[in-house]
């Protein structure tokens, strides 16, 4: 991508993505998707991009499966969208699960599928805390630097 003082090279990213991926790195199949969504690298092929979302989201990336709940609603598949989405919230996902809400609300989700959604994202997220994350969290709210905790130990 161009960080830290590398040149931006998209193609070898997408080819780095791939190994990553069938490594078993479901972020890396997610960018994959997003590179082939936009045609970063490569030729937009949304088909594409689809497979690589669906490929992290199987891996456990809950980015990647909001991202199919919308490239579904997109088309018009909203019942199918609202799966991507409960599964989403339900490891965690805030945004899926406001778009539960969205989708409870217009009466494609059922109350009992936005209640069950509901506890396993509180589930969730309070499995996820923990002293330290909230300790870097307010240091980031400050606008704080992290960096310097890991060169001291």
């Amino acid at each position: 991508n161009g960080s830290n003082g590398m040149p931006q090279n998209r193609e070898k990213a997408n080819e780095l993505w791939l190994k990553a991926g069938e490594l078993g790195c479901a972020e890396a199949y997610d960018n994959l998707g997003h590179s082939h969504y936009a045609g970063r690298g490569v030729e937009i092929d949304k088909m594409k991009a689809k497979h690589y979302w669906e490929l992290a989201a199987m891996n456990g990336n809950v980015m990647a499966r909001h991202t199919l709940g919308i490239t579904e609603g997109q088309v018009g598949i909203h019942h199918r969208a609202m799966k991507h989405f409960l599964l989403a919230a339900k490891a965690g996902y805030n945004t899926s699960l406001d778009s539960v809400k969205i989708g409870f609300v217009n009466g494609i989700v059922s109350k009992d599928d936005y209640a069950s959604a509901l506890r396993e994202y509180q589930k969730s997220t309070d499995e996820m805390k923990s002293d330290a994350r909230e300790a870097a969290a307010e240091i980031l709210a400050r606008g704080g630097d992290l960096s310097h905790r890991r060169r001291r130990r």
